[in-house]
């Protein structure tokens, strides 16, 4: 063979994995802020369960307060480590507050005063409203478009959760009323957040945003905080509360906070919200382990109905920026 030819063997032999590594890469584009949106999925899930022994010691706005000053601490120091702090635009600074107050602040604090003034499967229920109002949100600020196929996503996911949990076991009367005004309000900020938030993620990344957030919400939150933390004797709380209260600001709060806003980037609002409906399927996913639990065939069922829900969602909401980032894969990490 001459050597003319040998170099062409050899370079379109060496050419072919790059090509292999092309696809292979896109394809990890794509399916990597799916990927970030189950693990966030499996940490939300597990805030219930420490959330529960934390309020055993603590009173909720307490609870709430630490949560945040110490996720706003982490992100912080998070911040400091990797790069500066980037600029923000004037005309952000009232989204970027609105995002803190419907994300952080109101969402925390109605959700679990919510849930102390009603029942566990009325949180649940009403938990699946909050994939439809940012749906809706998202289409009415002209983020996304409203399609069949998301609409009957959303709704078959919604079918399974509340399957899932039985509604004839819930208790929506004059006891529970206030509590599940709180949850419904939680739902709306909740929706509208992550629809708020998405233009300002991809502004400025996840991690800049994540910190100035929980930043601002820990200067509304902190006062109360310390007023409720006053009263208590803090010395005398046992080591395994702490530990229990570290793991609710590491992983349920700052890996799960980052990795939603760091997906949010990446696909649309509507997406985003619909994983929300695998929570409750972590629960049923680890009382084998912790309760002796184990999921019955209404259990399975809703699973099946949940995912897919959300394979429809997600397949139909396939955003703008992933093909962006498909073709221009340089601009996919920050």
């Amino acid at each position: 063979m001459p050597r003319s030819d040998l170099s062409e063997a050899t370079d379109s032999r060496i050419s072919t994995p790059r090509v292999g590594e092309r696809t292979s890469g896109a394809l990890w584009q794509r399916s990597a802020p799916h990927l970030a949106l189950i693990a966030v999925q499996l940490m939300f899930g597990t805030w219930p369960v420490f959330g529960k022994l934390a309020l055993k010691a603590f009173p909720g706005v307490a609870l709430v307060a630490l949560r945040i000053a110490g996720a706003a601490l982490m992100f912080a120091l998070l911040q400091r480590g990797r790069s500066r702090l980037r600029q923000i635009r004037r005309e952000d600074y009232g989204r970027l507050a609105l995002c803190s107050l419907f994300g952080i602040v109101l969402n925390q604090l109605l959700f679990i005063e919510g849930l102390a003034r009603s029942t566990a499967i009325n949180a649940t229920l009403l938990g699946t409203a909050i994939p439809i109002f940012t749906l809706l949100t998202s289409v009415a600020l002209g983020a996304e478009k409203l399609t069949l196929s998301k609409a009957f996503g959303i709704a078959l996911a919604a079918v399974g959760v509340i399957y899932l949990v039985d509604p004839t076991r819930s208790d929506f009367s004059a006891h529970t009323i206030s509590g599940d005004a709180l949850l419904i309000a939680n739902t709306i900020f909740y929706g509208s957040y992550i629809v708020l938030a998405q233009d300002l993620i991809r502004r400025y990344g996840a991690l800049t945003v994540t910190a100035l957030i929980f930043l601002l919400a820990n200067l509304v939150t902190a006062p109360f905080g310390i007023y409720h933390l006053a009263g208590m004797r803090i010395a005398e709380l046992d080591l395994s509360i702490w530990l229990v209260v570290l793991y609710i600001v590491l992983v349920p709060t700052v890996g799960a906070y980052y990795l939603n806003s760091w997906a949010l980037a990446r696909v649309a609002p509507s997406s985003v919200a619909v994983y929300i409906y695998l929570q409750p399927l972590v629960a049923f996913a680890i009382s084998p382990f912790m309760l002796g639990e184990w999921p019955n065939r209404r259990a399975w069922v809703a699973m099946l109905l949940i995912f897919a829900g959300v394979a429809i969602v997600t397949r139909a909401a396939r955003s703008r920026v992933v093909d962006e980032i498909s073709e221009c894969p340089d601009a996919f990490g920050h």
